[in-house]
């Protein structure tokens, strides 16, 4: 068996091989993979579970739920917003859930190397793109979603836009692996680039969410000094010792999967001991079944909401990946960095940059 996934003395790599069990026991029959039993299924969280499946070696699994995109996915590109036991309750598209099949395509074949899958997922990820940067603005920011009726979400948020970064990354990556150059989409990411390095005003005011706080790391944007200087600053706001990161910076409410999302992008700042120890910070939302609490209101002791996500799972297998760089996709986010100093600012060297973004 490959190796899985362990961070020593926080994590076993049987602790993260239950956890993507626990997420495989809600997979349903579609392939599609619930925020909990019975609950709703949305994109972004759907695949952030398959990738969570591929890294613990659960590759059947990961697949059925990319079969299950594909399945699913609209002539638009687009997926809807929210399915609950394959009936859709909310028709809309949110931009950033239908960007991030992208990533866990590029995951899923970093770590298979299955050339079949591939090519099979290329016209999901094509088409998906394609929709989004049909939202991007002139500036370069991309709505947030297109709603029933067609008209476009009249925000761009700067946590989604730092995704869609890294999925353009990485949907660039498996275009050039299969020959496809995309010449508009480099142009799209450098200019998305520019305007979340430098252009704070296009994105809407949503500072009091640790997202906000950390995705533009995560994303991609800012991995330099000026992304370090990011979290420094607001470190005392949203980071409570021994239980995690606030979700907002005015409820005493921490959050297992923000938690492991900054430990991401502490990772990719180079910050590997405060890493280690955000990841340390949220095992008391773990179950004996290796399943994980969606959070906890620390001044009462109770968990809130009262739900075990898969999601959050995902995200503690991803990030102890990350931390160990047991499987190739332990590098996943490190697509799409800053190498040699380069930022991705300019729409017209993006070309030049572009093999130095995708690591090849």
């Amino acid at each position: 068996m490959p190796e899985l996934p362990a961070v020593d003395g926080v994590l076993s790599s049987a602790d993260v091989l239950q956890t993507a069990r626990s997420i495989a026991a809600v997979q349903e029959r579609s392939g599609a993979v619930p925020w909990f039993p019975g609950g709703h299924v949305d994109p972004w969280d759907h695949v952030e579970s398959a990738m969570a499946l591929s890294a613990a070696g659960l590759l059947v699994e990961a697949e059925r739920a990319y079969d299950w995109l594909r399945a699913t996915q609209r002539a638009d590109g687009s997926w809807p917003l929210q399915v609950r036991d394959g009936v859709v309750e909310d028709a809309a598209s949110d931009t950033n859930f239908c960007a991030y099949p992208a990533v866990g395509v590029w995951h899923h074949f970093m770590i298979t190397g299955d050339a079949a899958f591939a090519e099979r997922m290329w016209p999901v990820v094509r088409r998906a793109i394609d929709f989004v940067l049909g939202l991007q603005r002139a500036r370069g920011e991309i709505a947030w979603a297109r709603g029933t009726g067609g008209e476009v979400g009249g925000e761009a948020l700067l946590a989604g836009s730092s995704s869609i970064h890294h999925s353009l990354v990485c949907a660039l990556a498996l275009a050039e692996h299969l020959g496809s150059p995309q010449p508009d989409w480099e142009v799209s990411l450098g200019r998305l680039a520019h305007a979340l390095r430098h252009h704070p005003e296009a994105f809407a005011e949503k500072d009091r969410y640790a997202m906000d706080w950390y995705y533009p790391i995560l994303g991609g944007p800012l991995r330099d000094d000026a992304g370090w200087e990011r979290i420094a600053r607001r470190w005392p706001d949203f980071f409570v010792d021994g239980l995690g990161v606030r979700c907002v910076d005015d409820n005493p409410w921490v959050t297992g999967a923000e938690t492991c999302e900054l430990v991401l992008s502490l990772d990719l700042l180079g910050r590997r001991d405060r890493a280690v120890e955000a990841l340390a910070s949220m095992q008391h939302l773990r179950e004996q079944d290796g399943s994980y609490w969606t959070g906890l209101v620390y001044t009462d002791g109770k968990r809130w909401p009262v739900e075990q996500t898969t999601w959050t799972g995902a995200a503690v297998v991803l990030a102890a990946d990350a931390l160990s760089g047991a499987t190739p996709g332990g590098g996943i986010f490190h697509v799409g960095g800053l190498r040699s100093g380069l930022p991705v600012d300019d729409a017209c060297g993006c070309k030049t940059q572009i093999s130095e973004l995708v690591g090849e």
